[in-house]
């Protein structure tokens, strides 16, 4: 049996086989090399089933950079595509079109301009505009939203999760129960999108974070299987870390037996000049064991270490975790606000999953080729008039009130500036009746959000850090109106068309509607 080629898996090939058969026949009828834009967008934010989000954070960007900019077709590749045979036992894939698709840069003619990761994104919004040659800029469809949708999709999850936890410290646990290898593309959209750190070990290396965990029930489960204790594996704990010590308290009891054994190890370590960290709780009733747990601790003098939950949480079960320990606190003499300041959150299977909404329904659609002289929109009508494109070369403007605050987002035909209005009006993308006017008086800004990312296939500037990125959506976050942010039933943010690219819409749509009654 021949090995997996797991770097085949990831290479050129990476792709729906429908891209390649396409290019094929873009190849065929000459059609190849003429300019084309593709838009990414998402049509709608995820949708939690009890509970949705009212915004995205934009991820995954940079690592479909250096797919695009770091692939080539290989000799294995190629032989490959040599072997595939239709129906009829004929060849799928003609020499010609193979020796084309061979060539080492075969991307380097494509240019990404991009709304950058970090950002905060609403549905239908283009996030990314792929440039180039049709054949080759249908090539990295796929791959543009294998990367871009789930690690949006996750990044935005952790966003929620951050905020619901009030600034708590946030560390990603979900490895275990990732989908193979996208356990590292979910690790890197949790700290894109709010997590502090992640159990995730390379990916934290690749990243340049420390690793972050404590230890597991099988730890003491081994030590009383071979005569000892629950005491006796902590004691071991803390002797190799002493300055590191976190442990886990409910393999047996965890208030009669595992918060007095962490106490006596604490003091222990304590005698000798360290500072325990804290205890995790992964089981039972999280909020009335961090109560009680925090009575002990504050009663042995331990009111700083750190109180770490895990075990299936959430934005919503961290809102009700915190909201249970403010009322329930008090009555046992618990300061509540102090609890809660000293809680770290481990989030594991549903942030790396995306529990509740698996999929961010992510699309990227073909809106403009050249037929050499100019650019020629594209158009796909629909029974349901929000999948109906914007079609043409765009431009994405954030308008900001005279608050300072993000009350829209503005797709615009690309020869636009806004900036140079007196009068804005911004339509509703699919309702003729419903439009806004805005006076220069009430904006205080505008701000385009695109930027060159590839020009012909040279990556423009340096890949941001992940501590820049994080900052971009701290920004962005501070600018929108809390109702947006809501964890339940947010407000709807405005996304909206220019009136020009509004009438060009409505032009196109007409005239394919004329033509097919014709």
């Amino acid at each position: 049996m021949t090995p997996i080629d797991r770097e085949q898996g990831v290479g050129f090939l990476f792709t729906d086989f429908y891209q390649l058969t396409m290019a094929q026949l873009y190849f065929r009828h000459g059609l190849h090399e003429h300019s084309a834009l593709f838009d990414y967008f998402y049509r709608s934010n995820p949708n939690y089933g009890q509970h949705n989000a009212g915004y995205c954070v934009c991820a995954g960007l940079e690592w479909f950079v250096d797919w695009m900019l770091g692939t080539r077709p290989t000799a294995k590749d190629t032989a490959y595509l040599q072997s595939l045979k239709g129906q009829t036992g004929a060849r799928l894939f003609a020499d010609d079109f193979i020796d084309w698709l061979g060539q080492n840069d075969l991307f380097s003619s494509l240019s990404v301009r991009a709304i950058p990761e970090g950002r905060v994104v609403h549905p239908n919004v283009p996030l990314v505009v792929i440039q180039g040659p049709l054949a080759i800029a249908q090539l990295v469809e796929t791959p543009l939203l294998n990367h871009l949708n789930y690690q949006t999709l996750v990044a935005t999850k952790a966003s929620r999760i951050r905020a619901a936890a009030r600034g708590g410290p946030i560390f990603e646990f979900g490895m275990r129960r990732a989908h193979e290898h996208g356990a590292n593309a979910g690790a890197r959209a949790s700290l894109i999108g709010g997590a502090d750190f992640s159990s995730n070990t390379a990916i934290s290396a690749a990243l340049g974070f420390p690793p972050k965990g404590t230890h597991a029930h099988s730890m003491v489960q081994a030590f009383i299987a071979l005569g000892g204790s629950e005491i006796d594996a902590f004691r071991a704990y803390a002797e190799i870390y002493p300055d590191d010590c976190v442990l886990l308290v409910d393999t047996i009891n965890t208030l009669q037996s595992g918060v007095p054994n962490a106490i006596r190890v604490f003091d222990e370590l304590r005698r000798k000049g360290h500072r325990p960290l804290g205890i995790r709780l992964d089981s039972g009733d999280l909020a009335f064991l961090a109560i009680q747990a925090a009575k002990q601790l504050n009663a042995a003098g331990y009111q700083e270490v750190f109180v770490v939950l895990s075990n299936n949480l959430d934005e919503l079960v961290i809102w009700q975790i915190i909201t249970q320990i403010q009322e329930e606190a008090p009555r046992y003499g618990v300061d509540p606000d102090k609890l809660v300041g000293r809680l770290v959150y481990g989030i594991g299977t549903r942030l790396i999953t995306s529990r509740g909404d698996s999929a961010l329904d992510g699309v990227c659609k073909l809106v403009a080729v050249s037929d050499d002289e100019r650019w020629q929109p594209a158009i796909k009508l629909s029974e349901t008039k929000a999948k109906t494109l914007n079609p043409g070369n765009k431009r994405v403007w954030r308008v900001y009130d005279s608050h300072g605050k993000a009350t829209a987002d503005l797709i615009a035909l690309a020869d636009e500036d806004p900036r140079e209005a007196e009068t804005l009006v911004l339509r509703h993308p699919t309702d003729e009746g419903r439009y806004r006017t805005l006076q220069r008086r009430q904006i205080s800004s505008i701000e385009p959000l695109h930027v060159d990312v590839v020009q012909t296939g040279r990556r423009v500037g340096d890949p941001p850090s992940i501590e820049a990125i994080r900052a971009l959506r701290s920004s962005d976050l501070e600018c929108l109106y809390p109702g947006v942010k809501r964890l339940m039933n947010p407000h709807v943010y405005h996304v909206s068309l220019s009136q020009a690219l509004w009438d060009f819409k409505q032009g196109l749509v007409s005239s394919m509607r004329s033509s097919i009654r014709d």
